[in-house]
């Protein structure tokens, strides 16, 4: 477990950790179904080629935000969460504990956007754990020779829309579960 290995209980490593963040738009819309709380974390190295968002690269970018300011704003808001970037995944304990912070005081519908896919995250038990309690996993780098503006909610046709909890109880979860 990650907590045991880290030495400090799981409490608190859900209180004393902090994610660096670049933006939080409230009530958008185009993130995930619904009007939705984004958060937009810091650093991605997979550097794709047509990024919109080519700012959320660097590591260091944004501020340094605790997870108490932050669910202190989603629950304000009483809306599902979106974890964008960057690359959630290169922040893989704070955002593995805002997820299981938000499902478990709040229980709202969680998506969070990857460069990585599926299959990597399958294949690295560090970033699985990260994502076991989200509900839906965009997958995939932005891709621009795929770009297709008709579809919902990803930028690229290689893009997929994981269904995590189905994917997971599956016979086979290296393989993803998708939803249109």
């Amino acid at each position: 477990m990650l907590f045991e290995k880290s030495g400090l209980s799981e409490k608190e490593s859900f209180f004393d950790m902090n994610l660096r963040v670049l933006h939080i738009v409230e009530g958008t819309s185009v993130d995930g179904p619904g009007l939705r709380t984004s958060i937009y974390l810091a650093g991605c190295n997979h550097h794709c080629p047509g990024c919109h968002n080519p700012d959320s690269w660097n590591p260091q970018g944004g501020e340094e935000r605790t997870l108490d300011e932050l669910m202190a704003v989603i629950s304000y808001n009483e809306a599902p969460v979106t974890l964008s970037g960057g690359d959630p995944l290169q922040q893989p304990d704070g955002t593995r504990a805002l997820i299981r912070r938000i499902k478990q005081e709040l229980g709202y519908n969680v998506w969070c956007y990857t460069g990585y896919t599926w299959e990597e995250i399958a294949a690295n038990p560090k970033l699985l754990e990260v994502v076991q309690e989200l509900d839906v996993l965009v997958d995939g780098p932005f891709v621009q020779a795929e770009r297709d503006i008709s579809l919902r909610f990803r930028g690229s046709r290689n893009q997929r829309l994981i269904d995590v909890q189905r994917t997971l109880a599956s016979s086979d979860p290296t393989t993803p579960t998708t939803i249109q």
